[in-house]
């Protein structure tokens, strides 16, 4: 079996237009991507490219609203409730057009610490709502850690907590979102959390770490993570969600572990 890559375009061949990405992305031999925030293209024209290029849309998020520029965000803040379902719905609407295999949510984070258990009240209520909404498209809602280092007080920082979200919501449509340089910049044993959760898993992503960019940058052994989740029942795919160190084309080595069985068998 070989691994399923995905190519994230909202961080990879930024050499180029967004518009321009999709065909890059087809070029180099991927035939899935993924997209951060893609409500800046019109759904049916981004429907029309992916189909031109043979592309199966993997996954984007819900609008997160100032999270990326240093903001709490928006799926924990019980003040913006109303703003979160009007983004869901909005995703929703995209969603029916464009067909993703999974949505994500992005927790975001808590600044004040004594409110942190009504920021993790409100998450797990939002979550519940976005379930809700896509699992009638077939459409399976997944969310994941992010490592507090590059993003002071987010909310979800491990796979623990991650793991306690989804066995107290304990519904069938929602999945983890496992992201490898998250999770090894916190720390913690990826392989082995892979392993042991994997039919829990239901989108993996990754970069090297430190730096976040591609692999053989940092430190991370990526022919033993590849092929430890090949070893696995995980029939999803892996997104490359990394910063090229230079241009893209030129980062995409690690595309062998795709081959990785059928040559060490």
């Amino acid at each position: 079996m070989m691994l399923n890559f995905s190519a994230n375009v909202s961080l990879l061949f930024t050499e180029t237009t967004l518009i321009n990405r999709f065909k890059s992305a087809k070029n180099e031999g991927f035939n899935a991507v993924e997209i951060q925030f893609p409500y800046e293209l019109d759904a049916y024209f981004l429907k029309n490219m992916l189909e031109q290029q043979q592309l199966k849309l993997v996954l984007f998020n819900v609008a997160a609203d100032d999270l990326l520029s240093g903001g709490e965000g928006l799926a924990c803040v019980p003040e913006k409730r109303d703003q979160f379902r009007e983004a869901v719905i909005q995703a929703r609407e995209y969603a029916k057009v464009v067909k993703p295999q999974f949505i994500n949510v992005l927790s975001g984070c808590c600044f004040n610490k004594k409110r942190k258990e009504e920021y993790l009240n409100t998450f797990k209520e939002n979550l519940h709502f976005a379930v809700e909404a896509f699992s009638p498209l077939g459409i399976k809602t997944v969310f994941e850690a992010i490592n507090s280092i590059d993003m002071p007080g987010v909310l979800v920082s491990s796979g623990e907590q991650m793991l306690c979200i989804l066995n107290e919501l304990d519904q069938a449509h929602l999945y983890m979102q496992y992201d490898i340089y998250h999770m090894q910049m916190m720390g913690e044993k990826v392989m082995e959390f892979i392993a042991q959760y994997v039919d829990k898993i239901g989108h993996i992503q990754f970069a090297d770490c430190p730096g976040r960019g591609q692999p053989g940058t940092g430190k991370i052994d990526f022919e033993f993570i590849f092929s430890g989740i090949e070893k696995t029942n995980y029939s999803g795919h892996i997104g490359a969600e990394y910063k090229p160190v230079g241009a893209t084309p030129e980062s995409l080595g690690w595309l062998q572990f795709r081959e990785f069985e059928s040559r060490s068998s």
